[in-house]
């Protein structure tokens, strides 16, 4: 059986739809995907045993085509590629205009949510199959779920298997540090304050333990270096790609994160993580898997679910609601992660 998987962003939807790759291909042993991902993601999809080729989408680079035979040389290109293969299952796991008419462009028989069950309803009318799905579930539930109606078995409940192979990670990573601060985030009211990590890095510096701080792109690296500025035991860490900070991560004993992308690639490589939501909620979104810790704001405006706070003293600052969480009470629920049982570096079956 060969499907086509279209999930094109962001890095934690992207993840969250490895479970159901897993599941299926117990189903099907052999079977086959291929994956429509965005461009700078298309590491991801590759790594699960099951995906058998990556077709990246230029959306966000087409869209600033500034030359018009560029963009038709690059739609054409990416459509010859899509439907060179004909498709058991065309999946759209995203549910969004963009993805459904990816999906009305591929050959084979069209699956996806129904119109209670899609982000952008409309998007229904374009699928050969609809599946229902309630909205109140987590979403790796919900992926699982959708591939289970659309390949006819039943959607397992049990922990989700991401299918990566910590081990490989590990061994590949040339660096390594106990444990690792995800402390990047794409929407400024998710970040924790530095003056926060910088009490929680002594506080694990003062227990012997180093930390490495990945960082990617200018802002991110202006952040670590304040966190890691006059502390010996930290050190910020430069990780181009998602391949570099998957193998940083996989070689820690634990993660401690904000909302972001590598919290759930720490969860998927079966890392054990403490993240804080602050304006976000774990409960449909959250990271998901063994050993992995979430601390809440009890703040009474929390979750807003909003890029910006009315009751931050300065636009781009974290909000009160994550500024609250203090350095001691997050280092007593990490000592506790890292003195539980190491769990244990499988390869992906």
């Amino acid at each position: 059986m060969r499907i086509l998987i279209v999930k094109t962003s962001s890095i934690g939807d992207v993840i969250h739809t490895l479970p159901a790759v897993t599941d299926a291909a117990r189903v099907f042993p052999g079977l086959a995907c291929d994956w429509v991902v965005e461009t700078g993601l298309q590491e991801i999809p590759g790594w699960h045993p099951a995906v058998d080729r990556t077709l990246v989408v230029g959306l966000r680079e087409w869209r600033r085509q500034p030359r018009r035979a560029g963009l038709t040389a690059g739609v054409r290109g990416f459509l010859t590629a899509l439907r060179d293969r004909r498709y058991d299952a065309v999946i759209d796991a995203q549910g969004l205009y963009k993805s459904a008419v990816i999906a009305l462009a591929a050959r084979g028989a069209r699956h996806g949510l129904d119109f209670a069950s899609a982000r952008e309803p409309a998007v229904a009318a374009t699928y050969r199959r609809r599946h229902r799905v309630p909205r109140d579930r987590h979403a790796i539930a919900r992926v699982r779920a959708l591939f289970a109606g659309a390949l006819g078995y039943s959607a397992p409940d049990d922990l989700p298997d991401y299918g990566l192979d910590r081990a490989a990670f590990a061994a590949a990573a040339e660096i390594s540090e106990p444990l690792v601060f995800l402390h990047g985030t794409s929407w400024p009211t998710k970040l924790w304050p530095v003056a926060r990590w910088r009490a929680l890095a002594r506080l694990a510096g003062e227990a012997g333990l180093r930390v490495g701080l990945p960082w990617h792109g200018a802002e991110d690296r202006a952040r670590a270096m304040a966190i890691a500025d006059g502390l010996p035991a930290v050190r910020p860490i430069e990780t181009p790609t998602l391949g570099d900070a998957a193998r940083l991560i996989a070689a820690a004993r634990a993660a401690v994160a904000v909302d972001t992308g590598l919290g759930h690639l720490a969860a998927a490589l079966g890392v054990p993580a403490l993240s804080l939501y602050g304006p976000t909620a774990p409960d449909l979104v959250g990271t998901c898997g063994a050993h992995q810790e979430h601390v809440v704001s009890a703040r009474f405006c929390a979750p807003c679910r909003s890029r910006s706070c009315p009751y931050a003293d300065v636009a781009q600052t974290p909000p009160p609601c994550l500024a609250d969480m203090a350095e001691e009470a997050v280092w007593r629920r990490l000592q506790a992660l890292i003195a539980a049982p190491a769990p244990a570096i499988r390869a992906a079956q």
